[in-house]
């Protein structure tokens, strides 16, 4: 943790707040990322999911499923998981600060000298590194099980940004939900809301298969927009409607994002600095 100095409090030009927000927010992040590193099984745990559904669906059920437009399903089917795993990361972002809330770790961080939006923004960033790895790990298993990307080295690194672009905004809701769930109990409960949210999306089937009202929702779905962007710049089979938001998935695909975190950010620093008021 980064020792107070009397230079740091009683300086408060603007150029010094940005810096030990930036210092501030990268010891958390830090403490963080020690903690991922001493507690491997939870990278696994988290995987293991949608490590399972690759097979579930792409062994068990894959034989079944058509693409609309033709292709193979398992590279129809791996943007989708990658989509899904970044689309339900948020359950552990809250489910962390749950921990340090009922801990007592954000208290501590309340009462030291250190930048307001630091246990946040920290949070945020070793997260998206968390992020990362995962999406390496999915990536090993996709090239296990066939998948490849024929979209060149551009395309495929910009498919991921575009997932970890949605995993970013997503870590803000993250963070809200842990700091508004009373106890980790409330925020295991949050699997209902995600679930839901990764499901009904182009994850699995194209929208258009679904029934109209339910196929409306998961083409508005920001999860089936990264998905689709990214299955085009893979060059894997993509299955897109005729409707405004499937034609437009990649422009969707960054501005889904920017406006979850535009809303959420504000809400989850001011959440964090209302905790004890």
């Amino acid at each position: 943790m980064s020792t107070p100095t009397l230079d740091r409090i009683d300086v408060d030009a603007p150029e010094r707040r940005l810096y030990w927000a930036i210092v501030d927010g990268w010891t958390v992040a830090r403490r963080t990322l020690t903690h991922l590193i001493r507690q491997p099984a939870n990278i696994a745990w988290q995987l293991g999911f949608p490590i399972v559904s690759v097979l579930l669906f792409g062994y068990v059920f894959g034989s079944a499923m058509s693409v609309p437009g033709g292709g193979d399903y398992r590279e129809y089917l791996m943007p989708g998981m990658f989509g899904m795993t970044m689309a339900m990361g948020f359950m552990n972002t809250a489910y962390a600060v749950v921990i340090d809330t009922t801990k007592g770790v954000t208290d501590r961080f309340r009462s030291m000298p250190m930048a307001p939006s630091a246990p946040v923004t920290g949070r945020g960033l070793a997260d998206i590194v968390s992020a990362g790895l995962d999406l390496l790990v999915l990536a090993a298993t996709a090239l296990v099980v066939g998948w490849r990307s024929d979209g060149g080295v551009l395309g495929t690194l910009a498919a991921f940004g575009l997932f970890l672009l949605l995993r970013f905004a997503l870590i803000w809701i993250g963070i809200l939900l842990g700091l508004m769930a009373p106890n980790e109990e409330a925020a295991g409960n949050l699997f209902a809301v995600a679930f839901p949210f990764a499901m009904i999306s182009s994850v699995f089937v194209a929208p258009s298969q679904m029934p109209d009202w339910l196929g409306t929702i998961a083409a508005w779905n920001p999860v089936s927009s990264t998905v689709t962007a990214a299955r085009e710049l893979f060059g894997n089979p993509v299955a897109t409607g005729d409707t405004w938001i499937e034609q437009n998935a990649m422009l969707m695909a960054v501005v889904w994002p920017l406006i979850i975190t535009a809303v959420f950010v504000p809400l989850a620093v001011r959440r964090f600095q209302r905790l004890s008021r």
